[in-house]
């Protein structure tokens, strides 16, 4: 890496054809030489006279270092001692996912007309290293050039873009302080309950005098009271199915899992509900329940830092337990592709509970597995078709349990699966 100032080639062919010309002039008596290099040794005196004193610095910067998908930012360039520069240019690197304009990554600029910015475009979730940067300056003249000088890729948090989703559906077991969501029982709420005679404790202002007029006795209003809910996003990063084209192309089964957590989540905290969220393979991450938007930028943050099992290197036993640790009353979703047995065993076990489950089916219709070059090709066909076939009795088995599947399709997903499993909650239940 080269941190000083050097000659360029242009003032080094200058000087050299303009000594070579003058001698040639002087020796041979050819004015005819000095005409032919004079440009020559004026651009080199020009040059010379423009050699820098001062040694810069350059450091990068962008203004924002966490965005959701889709969103751009702008990388910056702050220089130190640069006053004998005349032109600065910058070139970034190509990293994966994050989109530049220029389109190659590389400008230049005169100084005058200020340091020239990189537009930068992050098209999919997670932690996005930025391509390295070189950076060099040239003084007047073309005389002398400082670097390239390369500038370390900054990193950046993703944040996955939460689809527009929102639902209207009645939580199945509401078991909370206060919220939005019709409990079970009844309570000082607004939702109409029924009619009763007035009992020691009731509040005037529930009495319905309407009726109590009519039977010549007091009764009272009932309302059920309202609660919030707990949901718990359980997230398969076993593998990653499919290939992933960013937020404006085709979505992996992964993106489909952690886009549809963050539209749930925003959705929930929206409307008051306590989120939590658990993450089975890769990272293993676990957030406990919470409310509120600083706690949806924490879950948002959990859900960017998620990395496949395959990619990180971490795999999951097909035997191994999941504890995923939801009390009474907590709704639990997974987003899965349903394409591993501990991940079947946990919806299983989760309905069993009696706690009102569901799962999201993020498997792609067109998700095929990738091949290493030693296999062949027509064995991994068939061997995926015989997986598929064991996924669809694994569907039927969960259906056979009251575990409802429904694939993610945006909003209005999962309302008329929560409704039914609300329906199902108030039914009388006999536990042996």
């Amino acid at each position: 890496m080269t941190t000083r100032w050097r000659t360029t080639a242009t003032l080094s062919r200058a000087l050299v054809l303009g000594c070579l010309g003058l001698g040639a002039a002087v020796v041979l008596g050819e004015p005819v030489a000095l005409v032919l290099v004079g440009p020559l040794v004026v651009h080199a005196a020009l040059a010379l006279a423009a050699r820098p004193a001062r040694e810069p610095a350059a450091i990068a910067e962008i203004d924002h270092v966490s965005l959701h998908e889709g969103q751009g930012t702008t990388s910056r360039l702050w220089l130190r001692d640069a006053e004998d520069a005349e032109q600065v240019t910058r070139a970034m690197g190509v990293a994966a996912y994050v989109a530049t304009r220029p389109a190659d990554g590389c400008v230049s600029r005169l100084l005058d007309e200020g340091v020239p910015v990189l537009e930068i475009s992050p098209r999919r979730w997670g932690r996005r290293l930025l391509g390295h940067e070189q950076v060099a300056l040239t003084t007047r003249w073309a005389g002398y050039r400082w670097g390239p000088v390369t500038l370390p890729g900054l990193q950046m948090h993703v944040l996955p873009g939460a689809a527009a989703y929102t639902s209207r559906a009645e939580t199945p077991q509401p078991r909370g302080l206060v919220g939005a969501h019709r409990s079970a029982r009844v309570g000082s709420g607004t939702e109409f309950s029924g009619i009763r005679e007035f009992q020691p404790g009731d509040r005037l202002r529930r009495i319905n005098w309407r009726i109590s007029t009519r039977t010549r006795r007091l009764h009272a209003t009932t309302t059920r009271a309202e609660e919030d809910a707990g949901i718990l996003l359980v997230v398969d990063a076993v593998a990653d199915h499919g290939r992933s084209g960013g937020v404006d192309g085709a979505a992996s089964s992964l993106d489909l899992s952690v886009r549809a957590a963050a539209a749930i989540a925003e959705d929930a905290v929206r409307r008051g509900d306590r989120v939590g969220l658990r993450v089975v393979g890769g990272s293993g991450r676990q957030l406990s329940y919470g409310s509120g938007w600083l706690h949806l930028r924490r879950l948002l943050l959990a859900l960017a830092a998620i990395r496949s099992g395959t990619e990180g290197h971490h795999s999951l036993a097909t035997h191994a337990p999941v504890p995923l640790r939801a009390t009474e009353g907590t709704t639990v979703v997974l987003l899965t592709p349903l394409l591993t047995d501990a991940i079947a065993t946990v919806a299983a076990s989760t309905a069993r509970r009696g706690l009102p489950t569901l799962v999201v089916d993020t498997l792609p219709p067109d998700a095929e597995p990738a091949l290493p070059e030693d296999v062949d090709p027509d064995l991994a066909a068939l061997a995926w078709r015989m997986r598929k076939v064991e996924r669809e009795q694994v569907l039927a088995g969960l259906a056979a349990l009251g575990c409802p599947v429904v694939a993610w399709r945006g909003p209005g997903t999962l309302d008329e699966v929560l409704q039914r499993l609300a329906r199902r909650a108030r039914l009388p239940r006999v536990r042996a």
